[in-house]
């Protein structure tokens, strides 16, 4: 297992692979054999290779859901809701501030400057965006919608959402954490049937 060693190190620090963050990892990853490898070496520690619907990116799971398991994955599931709705809001501002027609998936580039420009030139997105930036996710002090912008693509791409791939050109890719994160949301959408479509805008994205 000492070709996987450094994969697998980075996947028990909890970290989504995809073809953004690592095309080569990835490729690894899509192959039986290399899954096969990975899951023997981790059954004893009750984890396991999974993928998003769409096999858009690689995490791992547990393999059996014991107590220790349904403890931790409780307290990922607390956090993850609690940063659903400011994350929602960044999805549907990046949607309709940019005109898109659908949502932000793996692949898809932002470039900040046009962001900043088109929200600077609308009073209401300029006004969901000031709120979305003192949200204690992101929690911004600043009154600048510049500073306001940077700071919320920076905890982005900190969270794994967002990959820069020059730090001194300001855009920035999509990762399939975006897409994990859909998943997630349709799951307690239909699952835990927790209020995360409030409007028919989060509907629609979702």
């Amino acid at each position: 297992m000492l070709q996987h060693g450094p994969l697998l190190e980075r996947l028990l620090a909890g970290e989504f692979i995809c073809c953004i963050t690592d095309e080569d990892a990835f490729r690894h990853l899509s192959v039986e054999q290399t899954q096969h490898d990975i899951n023997h070496y981790l059954r004893p520690l009750n984890r396991r290779l999974v993928a998003n619907e769409d096999n858009s990116v690689f995490f791992l799971g547990y393999h059996e859901l014991t107590k220790d398991a349904r403890e931790q994955l409780s307290g990922l599931f607390a956090l993850t809701v609690q940063s659903l709705l400011p994350l929602l809001e960044w999805l549907q501002l990046v949607q309709e501030t940019l005109g898109r027609d659908s949502a932000l998936t793996a692949g898809d580039t932002i470039k900040l400057q046009e962001f900043i420009l088109r929200t600077e030139d609308n009073q209401s997105l300029r006004q969901r965006l000031n709120q979305l930036a003192s949200d204690r996710f992101f929690n911004s002090q600043s009154e600048q919608l510049d500073n306001q912008v940077k700071l919320i693509f920076r905890r982005l791409k900190e969270h794994g959402y967002l990959l820069q791939p020059h730090q001194e050109r300001q855009y920035y890719i999509v990762t399939g954490k975006i897409d994990y994160l859909i998943d997630v949301i349709r799951f307690i959408r239909d699952e835990e049937h927790l209020p995360v479509d409030d409007t028919p805008t989060q509907e629609a994205l979702i």
